[in-house]
């Protein structure tokens, strides 16, 4: 990828480091997932999974949000900017800001265009999400507290992506996804969980499906929704065909049977290989409305 004098977008905040104090908590979607990953993988193996775990983020009735997470109620915001941290972590800002341009492009051209599935609602323009970046914890407007090792989520009450920049490491490190496009999978895989809640399929339901199954058709549109984006990005940020394989294999990485799942009907991210299969849907096709996993019929076929 090439990002050199391209477009910065401003919809961006550094909300600093929160505190991590033992005790209470904030649950969110896949908890239990990341309880099998904290077994097999210990903490920090917990956390490189988080991209598969987090997705779009709610939090757990409060009787249920103990200590797994650790306490985020009282955490402190703004103690020392996140960007200004390291050159390491400006460098992973200002590429989170390019790439974040990128898709605001691409998305305000299909919503104008009105190229996408019809779920009922027809937004007359894309409005913008906002990315957050913060370490150790973050509150949301509607969404409750989290912490980084929840991994990236986007909060469909706010319309914010929320990340801490050091899981760029760990999914080049832990999840052996090294590279820039794969980091840019990430943000555009939680902007495409942006677009769901805008036209109306991130809380659809299927009919003799259950919670997880619908999931995983949420969260495989939102890699073919990535691709899309991909496909607006190949000539403006120079995609090269590593750049694929590497977003390939951030996909292939963070598929629940990659990450020790066995049984199919506790998937709620899907496998490996229809998490590639549908990015790549989208990366060549360019059109969201290919995207329509609620068309499939059979769950069996996704």
């Amino acid at each position: 990828m090439d990002i050199g004098g391209k477009k910065r977008s401003d919809n961006f905040e550094d909300r600093g480091a929160g505190s991590r104090r033992a005790g209470g908590g904030g649950g969110g979607i896949g908890v239990s997932l990341f309880s099998f990953a904290l077994r097999k993988f210990g903490f920090k193996g917990a956390l490189v999974a988080g991209l598969a775990l987090g997705g779009v983020y709610f939090l757990a009735p409060e009787e249920v949000r103990q200590s797994l997470l650790g306490d985020t109620s009282t955490s402190s915001q703004g103690a020392g900017k996140v960007c200004e941290a390291s050159p390491k972590n400006a460098s992973a800002c200002d590429f989170s800001r390019v790439v974040l341009a990128s898709t605001e492009d691409a998305w305000l051209k299909h919503f104008s265009q009105g190229g996408l599935p019809d779920y009922g609602r027809k937004p007359n323009a894309y409005q913008l999400p906002t990315l957050v970046v913060f370490t150790g914890s973050v509150s949301t407007a509607g969404c409750g507290n989290a912490t980084s090792a929840v991994g990236p989520f986007y909060c469909p009450a706010d319309n914010k992506l929320y990340i801490d920049p050091g899981f760029y490491d760990d999914l080049a490190h832990k999840l052996k996804a090294p590279g820039d496009f794969a980091q840019a999978y990430v943000i555009a895989h939680e902007v495409g969980h942006h677009v769901q809640h805008l036209i109306g399929s991130l809380t659809r339901t299927m009919p003799g499906e259950t919670k997880n199954q619908v999931s995983v058709r949420v969260e495989l549109q939102a890699d073919c929704f990535a691709g899309v984006w991909g496909h607006h990005a190949r000539t403006d940020l120079a995609i090269t065909d590593k750049d694929l394989s590497d977003a390939t294999q951030a996909a292939h990485s963070i598929g629940d049977d990659a990450l020790g799942h066995k049984d199919e009907a506790k998937f709620s991210h899907g496998s490996s290989q229809q998490r590639i299969s549908w990015f790549k849907k989208g990366f060549k096709s360019g059109d969201p409305r290919q995207c329509d996993t609620f068309a499939v019929k059979d769950y069996k076929a996704l």
